[in-house]
């Protein structure tokens, strides 16, 4: 029997328009408020160890669906009249009989159909908040890593240097 693998799907635009900071800064580039939000799925990926994919409609494109790797995570960008709920539903109805799946959307009737299909919703508060607490303790984890040193740069010295430098130290305490 193979492991489940998660899955966390994310409805792009949703989270841009429903977090205060992505949302500001879509307000002069929707584009660059895209790329900051790829940077923390990036690492929301990086430390939960799941698979992610940022589902954006297809926002002034035309054609087919397009799938590109970005860093650690796919993005998708729906085909022409096609809405990432749309492809979320699809996919989840897909990825959920054999995986666990988490869907990050604020869009409520979104919310009930992938529950109804096996999904986990995540609201973008809800999201936030954990994302919020990943780089928290990840902080706190690599404070508590650093090794403390009093003086590296006493190590790079020679020996009779240092003595001498140690001594005059102590001269002045």
């Amino acid at each position: 029997m193979r492991k489940r693998s998660e899955y966390l799907l994310v409805d792009g635009y949703n989270i841009i328009f429903a977090w205060k900071d992505l949302r500001d800064l879509a307000e002069s580039s929707l584009e660059d408020a895209r790329i900051k939000l790829l940077d923390v799925l990036c690492d929301y990926q990086g430390y939960k160890q799941n698979r992610v994919i940022a589902v954006f409609d297809a926002h002034l494109r035309r054609g087919a669906e397009s799938v590109e790797a970005y860093n650690n995570i796919q993005v998708v960008f729906t085909k022409e009249a096609e809405t990432a709920d749309n492809f979320i539903e699809r996919t989840t109805a897909v990825l959920a009989k054999h995986d666990k799946v988490r869907v990050v959307t604020s869009d409520y009737t979104e919310q009930i159909i992938i529950m109804g299909q096996g999904a986990i919703r995540i609201s973008a508060s809800d999201f936030r908040r954990e994302i919020d607490t990943l780089h928290s303790e990840a902080q706190k984890r690599f404070l508590n890593k650093r090794p403390v040193k009093k003086n590296p740069l006493i190590e790079l010295l020679d020996e009779k240097t240092a003595e001498l430098l140690e001594q005059m130290r102590r001269n002045q305490e």
